[in-house]
């Protein structure tokens, strides 16, 4: 069969004048996002641009590089740019659970003499939460957000609570070869949707960066998006069509990285412990929807789902001893299973 191609510039039969419009106002509100945040942060566009398809695809953002590369700035400038509640959990490795979820506080209540416990709900209950340095504290109270991030619920004690959408969980860790690191349990690496590297900017971005954040001015940044708007573009995100064909490379995609499945090239079968799983196509496809949705396109399309690969499957690929031995990282089997895939389309 015949794979159907077009510009996405009109929509499909099963698209709506309104989806359209819903696409320009979102593009608009993405080029606004971006002009503010440069008077913060020079450079890291495509960090920026990996960070906003998390977010209008509904998922959640794990940041990765090593300490000073304003990783915490760009969170902390996002959260100014959106009219949501934000709140930063600091990770050490003395923090607790219940320093993340909340817990029973002993009240005074309305009648003189008694006392009553009371929910004190903690910084998991915002929009955006920061969880800064992640892997500096142990899988314990790492776990404390799994719950969380999946189903959008706090249980506390006796206490179930239902987080307010939207809700968006952007993590910060160091690499873990640094001393006091904790490895982030494979569980919870999984709610990630992105895996995001920030690299060193080039020079000319460091010579701005010398100039533009150490003079005396501070950059005021004003909020451009609302959290009605947030919610209806992950909705429409949802909506954007796909080719049967984009489907399917997906899917392929993910199984060629599983050694065990027959459509594994015989070098992942050498170098790979255990492959990508099926939140792997989920979040390839909704980041390709979200790409094509924030370029202003109306379908998604192959080289959408291979812009999103390497964040999406790089810290869902395991390498094994052979690999690390001959110094194979997941981003170059990416990318290798990228020109292969290719070829059997």
């Amino acid at each position: 069969m015949a794979k159907t191609e077009t510009n996405g510039t009109a929509p499909p039969e099963n698209g709506s004048e309104q989806d359209l419009e819903a696409v320009e106002r979102l593009r608009a509100a993405y080029g606004r996002v971006r002009t503010e945040l440069a008077k913060a942060i020079v450079g890291q566009d495509e960090v920026i641009e990996q960070l906003l398809i998390c977010l209008f695809a509904r998922g959640h953002a794990l940041l990765m590089g090593v300490p000073g590369l304003a990783k915490t700035l760009l969170i902390r400038s996002l959260g100014q740019l959106l009219s949501l509640s934000f709140s930063r959990i600091q990770f050490t490795p003395d923090l607790m659970p219940s320093d993340i979820t909340g817990t029973d506080i002993l009240q005074e209540s309305a009648q003189p003499g008694r006392r009553a416990f009371e929910f004190a709900k903690g910084p998991l209950f915002a929009h955006i939460v920061l969880a800064d340095e992640i892997n500096r504290t142990p899988p314990k109270t790492q776990s404390a957000l799994l719950q969380a991030m999946q189903e959008y619920s706090v249980n506390a004690g006796s206490h179930h609570f239902r987080l307010e959408p939207p809700f968006f969980v952007l993590a910060t860790q160091n690499p873990i070869e640094q001393e006091g690191t904790y490895p982030l349990p494979e569980a919870q690496l999984d709610r990630f949707m992105f895996l995001i590297r920030v690299d060193y900017p080039s020079e000319a971005e460091e010579l701005r960066i010398a100039r533009e954040t150490t003079a005396d001015a501070e950059p005021v940044l004003r909020p451009v998006v609302s959290g009605p708007e947030i919610i209806e573009w992950q909705r429409l995100v949802r909506r954007v069509p796909a080719p049967d064909h984009v489907y399917e490379y997906a899917v392929r995609l993910a199984r060629m990285s599983r050694p065990g499945d027959a459509s594994a090239p015989d070098w992942i079968k050498a170098w790979v412990q255990w492959g990508a799983g099926p939140r792997a196509v989920q979040y390839l496809m909704l980041g390709a929807k979200a790409r094509a949705v924030l370029r202003g396109s109306y379908l998604a399309q192959n080289e959408d789902i291979e812009a999103v690969a390497e964040p999406v499957l790089s810290h869902r690929i395991l390498i094994n001893f052979q690999a690390e031995s001959e110094g194979v990282t997941p981003t170059d089997l990416i990318r290798r299973l990228l020109e292969q895939a290719r070829d059997r389309s």
